[in-house]
């Protein structure tokens, strides 16, 4: 038997994890067990109405269309927390190695597609979560050295209850990576924001593009939400995106049956949640660029985007992008995560918000494994000196040469 299914398995014999119709503080079911469990998914559909930390990525609709279409690896468990009643959930995998060294972890599950890590916790609930979480793990870590938590929002209610939690328990808590990306905030209509975040040259140079764009046939925007046509609308999409540069380098959804797949059971999924949010810039009738958001109020997240790059002069992906300053119209909205990398070029010139996004370590386990988690801890930030050092040096030596 393998390390990883050894992990796994330990993790299962739990009593914890089955004693069916008791109060448990936390149960674990494989992918297949949550996909069929019609209860688990009212229960957590009715805590997404009312969430610690908005995040469309752990809302049932899109964690199943994920599991379902995705087929990980059998490693994968979700962990429901309950106190009384359901107050959380948290998908996680066993890892056998980290940064490259054979260091076996725990870490929250997120496919590719997935773009915050936030786990979906009942508001008010949020240290409750995190107590019996990290407790269960104490004695059931099947051994793993610690747990890793990817793509988290630094300054969310769910960190801040994970690092009170941490200081209660006398748990070691980690940032190993840290980085920002761009935010919409709501404050202004969409016609003073622009104003504010782009200068007047680069305004002017987008009008002129939108001028020059209507000449060649009719052009306008549509917003739907899924009420019709979705197929089409997805069928479309997927096609616009394949034809691009993520066609050519093989990363289009369309390039693969999986995440084809996965794409259309999340937007319907979407749809029938009320999360579903489409634009497309359509020139006689053909989308030249497209748009998926998630709202999940206060909140939205920026999903996927795509245009047609033959008219890349016209610039329709930041038309279109302009287009979706609307949502600062929508009273209920606070917030557009964009999803997109740090430093987005186009994205990151639009919008002027920024979300620090990070990956931590917490300490599991018994007082051994804490001290391991420790020194591996302590080394990594020994490192990560080194090359601060040594990048302000090559950068110094730079500057000299100049």
């Amino acid at each position: 038997m393998d390390a990883d299914r050894a992990v796994i398995d330990e993790l299962d014999r739990s009593p914890a994890t089955h004693r069916r119709g008791m109060a448990v503080d936390v149960r674990l079911v494989t992918a297949a067990e949550f996909l069929c469990d019609t209860g688990l998914h009212a229960a957590l559909s009715e805590i997404a109405k009312n969430p610690a930390e908005p995040n469309a990525f752990s809302e049932y609709w899109y964690l199943a269309a994920a599991a379902d279409k995705l087929r990980p690896g059998d490693d994968l468990r979700f962990a429901i927390v309950s106190d009384a009643e359901i107050i959380g959930l948290f998908p996680m995998q066993h890892m056998p190695a980290y940064a490259r060294l054979p260091i076996a972890h725990l870490q929250n599950w997120l496919n590719p597609n997935a773009f915050l890590g936030a786990p979906l916790i009942r508001r008010g609930h949020e240290e409750a979560f995190w107590s019996k979480l990290l407790t269960f793990l104490d004695g059931h870590d099947g051994g793993a050295n610690f747990l890793h938590l990817r793509a988290m929002a630094g300054d969310g209610p769910v960190m801040a209850a994970l690092h009170r939690i941490c200081a209660a328990q006398k748990r070691q808590i980690a940032q190993v990576h840290n980085e920002t990306r761009a935010l919409l905030e709501h404050g202004l209509a969409p016609d003073a924001y622009l104003e504010q975040a782009v200068r007047a040259k680069k305004r002017k140079e987008l009008r002129r593009q939108h001028k020059r764009l209507a000449e060649l046939g009719t052009l306008n925007c549509e917003r739907g939400f899924g009420a019709q046509g979705l197929d089409g609308w997805i069928d479309e999409f997927l096609a616009l995106e394949r034809r691009g540069w993520k066609g050519a380098n093989g990363s289009a959804l369309d390039c693969a049956d999986k995440t084809r797949a996965m794409f259309r059971a999340a937007l319907h999924g979407a749809h029938r949640a009320g999360r579903l949010d489409l634009l497309a810039l359509r020139l006689d009738g053909r989308a030249i660029a497209m748009l998926v958001n998630f709202l999940c109020l206060p909140g939205a997240f920026a999903f996927k985007t795509a245009f047609d790059e033959d008219y890349s002069r016209f610039s329709p992906g930041v038309l279109l992008q302009i287009e979706n300053l609307e949502l600062l119209n929508h009273a209920d909205l606070a917030w557009c995560d964009s999803c997109a990398a740090q430093d987005h070029p186009m994205i990151d010139s639009i919008w002027t918000g920024r979300r620090a996004i990070g990956r931590y370590s917490v300490a599991i386990g018994g007082p051994l494994r804490r001290a391991a988690f420790a020194a591996m801890i302590g080394a990594e930030k020994a490192k990560a000196r080194i090359r601060q050092i040594v990048g302000s040096s090559n950068r110094i030596g730079s500057g000299l040469k100049q």
